[in-house]
């Protein structure tokens, strides 16, 4: 029997200037504003916990002129969480806004998929358009994990913990994998960007930003499958889930309780 744990969702930063034609190939709409939340998550079972995910911190925003309302270490340290007490973060990909935070857990092994180390250092990088989501000093970050024995490989589908699996879905970026979770509601899918929002996946529209489309929509099945039911499905981006899921705090819609039941279905 798998063990059963908890999730929490923290909101680091949020995009309020971008349209539905930032979010979806196919739509009659693209004109009409689409906000997007950056979310990390922090599973919990027992004095266990698992970091999927690190966001990026200051120098990345700057860079790239995308605010952060708290670095996502902080948030962790807000809670009593120290980075460096973290040993388990799993890498869904390596984007700049999924792996920008790697070199502050200095003491986590990470987990990844080979597709995506082989696509982030591969031939690939060499077109602009590709390399965008990227940024070299992150990519560097998990090549030095490697190198200190701090990486781990998952071929396809595989657990890292009793009750938390990781599973290869790519389109989006060539190795994105999504996480499986055992909770007290049942099998949870934390898709990450294997649907940014809600609608890709329910309405079988692909996110822009895609290595590979038909990846992406067989993406849209299998997260689907992975899961209890597609309300147990938790999309990457979407502000909805702070609308669905509880707070941690009252009041505070920042960090939400994905293993809770949603408040709307």
């Amino acid at each position: 029997m798998s063990d059963v744990w908890e999730i929490l969702a923290l909101k680091y930063a949020e995009r309020n200037t971008r349209s539905r034609n930032d979010s979806f190939i196919i739509d009659d709409d693209h004109a009409s504003d689409h906000d997007m939340d950056y979310f990390i998550w922090l599973l919990r079972c027992g004095d266990r916990t698992i970091l999927v995910d690190t966001g990026y911190e200051h120098e990345e925003a700057a860079r790239r002129d995308r605010p952060i309302q708290q670095t996502p270490s902080a948030m962790l340290e807000a809670m009593g969480v120290s980075p460096a007490s973290i040993d388990t973060v799993i890498v869904t990909h390596l984007h700049y806004d999924h792996a920008g935070g790697l070199r502050n857990y200095p003491n986590a092994t990470l987990h990844m998929q080979p597709s995506e180390m082989a696509f982030a250092t591969g031939p690939c990088m060499c077109h602009d358009f590709i390399r965008l989501p990227f940024t070299g000093e992150h990519v560097c970050d998990a090549v030095r994990a490697l190198y200190a024995g701090r990486l781990v490989y998952t071929q396809g589908s595989g657990e890292v913990a009793s009750g938390v699996e990781v599973h290869l879905i790519g389109g989006h970026s060539r190795g994105l994998q999504c996480v499986r979770v055992s909770t007290r509601r049942g099998w949870v899918v934390l898709a990450s960007d294997a649907s940014h929002y809600y609608e890709n996946f329910q309405s079988g529209k692909p996110f822009p930003i895609v290595v590979d489309v038909q990846e992406m929509l067989d993406g849209f099945r299998t997260i689907v499958d992975l899961a209890d039911s597609p309300a147990h499905v938790i999309p990457g981006h979407d502000p909805l889930v702070r609308t669905l899921y509880p707070p941690l705090t009252a009041g505070d819609d920042r960090i939400v309780l994905l293993h809770a039941d949603p408040l709307v279905v």
